[in-house]
């Protein structure tokens, strides 16, 4: 019953700091959300005794989104004094999100501790939850793996092309031009008069 309800709560988090993410106005607000919203849903992965998903989930995307946050600050040229005068501004909501999501650990480990959530099943001397992760991708699910790849690599060659300008500024070699050059177009040669002593 704890943990049903546990688990109601941090899906309905979730599901709010999602619409957040669409809806706030401002950048580092957006990315608060984000960040919340991952770290629920590693929380629901914690109830679901997946570890290790939960674990990826946190090292990889949270720390992702500081870079994605970074990225779009780069792109869409905000202007980054600003948002340093507004440090104190966001400083209640970044707070609340920490506090938020110490909470969700919190609870899924309370209840693990104290008895509130049911048992674990028996699971199998030998069992990896990381091994039967990568059976089931690469075996029942090798079609979407591979789909959810193609769509990762459509979105990297779209994000480099968005940021690709031409600057008038910017120096570049042109690799062909320097393979069709030659020695004589390399070395010159210049003789000179010899000096005399005065």
């Amino acid at each position: 019953m704890f943990e049903t309800a546990i688990f109601y709560l941090f899906a309905a988090i979730l599901v709010l700091a999602a619409l957040r993410v669409i809806t706030a106005r401002n950048p580092v607000h957006a990315a608060l959300f984000l960040v919340l919203a991952f770290f629920t849903a590693s929380a629901i992965w914690l109830l679901l005794r997946a570890e290790f998903l939960a674990i990826t989930l946190v090292v990889v995307y949270v720390g992702a989104v500081m870079v994605l946050f970074l990225f779009v600050v780069m792109m869409l040229d905000i202007n980054l004094e600003r948002l340093r005068e507004g440090f104190w501004q966001y400083l209640p909501l970044g707070a609340a999100v920490g506090v938020l999501m110490a909470a969700e650990m919190a609870a899924v480990l309370v209840g693990r501790w104290f008895g509130l959530s049911t048992p674990p099943r028996a699971l199998p001397a030998g069992y990896s939850n990381t091994k039967e992760l990568g059976r089931l991708i690469y075996t029942d699910y090798a079609y979407a793996f591979e789909i959810a790849a193609v769509v990762l690599l459509v979105a990297i060659i779209a994000a480099i092309a968005l940021t690709l300008r031409g600057r008038k500024d910017a120096r570049s070699q042109d690799p062909s031009q320097q393979v069709r050059t030659r020695r004589a177009d390399s070395v010159r040669l210049v003789k000179m008069a010899p000096e005399k002593d005065r």
